[in-house]
C-alpha cells in the first residue's frame, strides 16, 4: 500500500504523545504512527526521491509540524516531542477518531502560522491559494521549508553553550567571506572580555580587524547593551563591530547603531537566514526541475 499522506499521520502522533505526558522521542513517535497506520517493512523502506530520508518519517515530521503550528505540541529538545497544555486539552476534547474536517483544518489552517522557537524572532510564509501555478506552489513549499529550518536553527541555538554559540557565529562569518582563513577568526570571549567575543583579522598582518559580540539571549537587546559594545570597540580602538543575537533589538538599539555607523546588528531571524544561505549547520538538497528547451526544438 502507498504510504498515507502526512495529514493521516497527525492523529496517531497526537494520540501517542497524549498517552505520554512527559513527551517521547521523535523516532518512537515515527514508529508508533507507522504501526497505527499498518505500514509494513516495504512501506517503511520507501525513500523520498532525494534518497536521503524514508517517506513515512518525513510525513510524520510534517504531521508534527502541523501540531506545533496549531500550538498543540513542541520540541523541548532535539528529537523529543511533547504535547502542550493546549494539545492535551484538544486530545481530551476529541476522545474518538478525528473527523476528516478536523484533520483537514489541522493540516491546512495553520500553514501561515509562524513557528516560535525558544526565542522571539519568527519568520512568516504567506499561504498560496488553490489557483496558484506550479511555480508559485513550488516557491511556497520552499518558503515553508526554509521557515521550518530557520525555526529549528533558533531552537538548536537556544540549547548550545554560550561558548559554542560564539564559535558558530565565527564559523558563519568565515563562510560569508570574512578572514582569509578560519584561523583569522578567533574566539576571545570569557570573563573580563570587555564585551568582545571574537576578533576577525581582515588582512594577513592583522592591521584591520572586526570585533564581534555574540549573545545567545532570550530577551530583547536594548540600547544599553549596544552602547556597551560600542564602548568596548572604542577601548580596542576598533572601527568595525558586529553584534549578533538569537533574539531581537529594541527600536532604540537599532537607532543607536544607525547613528554611529560602524556597528552592524544581526537579530535571530537574520542569523537563521544567513546560516541557511551559507550552509552553516544546514545541508541543502538539489532539486532538478524540468523546463522545456525551446531552442532545441527550433
Amino acid at each position: 500500500m502507498p504510504v498515507p499522506t502526512y495529514d493521516q499521520f497527525i492523529e496517531p502522533i497526537l494520540r501517542y504523545l497524549h498517552e505520554r505526558p512527559d513527551g517521547a522521542l521523535a523516532r518512537d513517535a515515527h514508529e508508533a504512527a507507522a504501526a497505527a497506520l499498518s505500514l509494513n517493512d516495504t512501506d517503511r523502506a520507501e525513500l523520498l526521491p532525494s534518497g536521503v530520508q524514508t517517506v513515512y518519517k518525513n510525513r510524520a515530521g510534517w504531521a508534527h509540524d502541523r501540531l506545533k503550528r496549531a500550538g498543540y505540541s513542541e520540541s523541548t529538545r532535539r528529537g523529543f516531542w511533547k504535547l502542550t497544555e493546549a494539545g492535551r486539552a484538544f486530545a481530551q476534547a476529541h476522545p474518538t477518531r478525528l473527523t476528516e474536517p478536523v484533520i483537514e483544518e489541522l493540516a491546512t489552517k495553520n500553514m501561515h502560522v509562524s513557528l516560535k522557537s525558544a526565542t522571539e524572532p519568527v519568520l512568516v510564509v504567506d499561504p498560496v491559494d488553490g489557483k496558484a501555478s506550479p511555480d508559485d506552489r513550488l516557491e511556497q513549499a520552499l518558503g515553508e521549508l526554509r521557515q521550518v529550518v530557520a525555526a529549528e536553527i533558533l531552537e538548536e541555538l537556544s540549547k548550545v553553550t554560550p561558548q559554542y554559540f560564539e564559535t558558530i557565529v565565527l564559523d558563519l562569518l568565515h563562510r560569508m567571506g570574512y578572514g582569509a582563513s578560519r584561523d583569522d577568526l578567533q574566539r576571545v570571549g570569557g570573563v573580563g572580555d570587555g564585551g568582545i567575543d571574537g576578533v576577525i583579522s581582515l588582512d594577513k598582518l592583522g592591521l584591520e580587524k572586526v570585533y564581534v559580540q555574540a549573545k545567545r539571549w532570550q530577551g530583547v537587546v536594548g540600547r544599553p547593551d549596544v552602547q556597551g559594545f560600542y564602548g568596548a570597540l572604542a577601548g580596542q580602538r576598533a572601527n568595525k563591530g558586529v553584534f549578533i543575537t538569537t533574539s531581537s533589538y529594541t527600536s532604540q538599539a537599532l537607532d543607536f547603531a544607525k547613528s554611529v555607523e560602524r556597528v552592524v546588528l544581526i537579530d535571530g531571524v537574520r542569523l537563521a537566514g544567513l546560516m541557511i544561505d551559507h550552509e552553516v549547520g544546514v545541508t541543502l538538497r538539489s532539486v532538478r526541475i524540468p523546463k522545456l528547451d525551446s531552442d532545441y526544438f527550433e
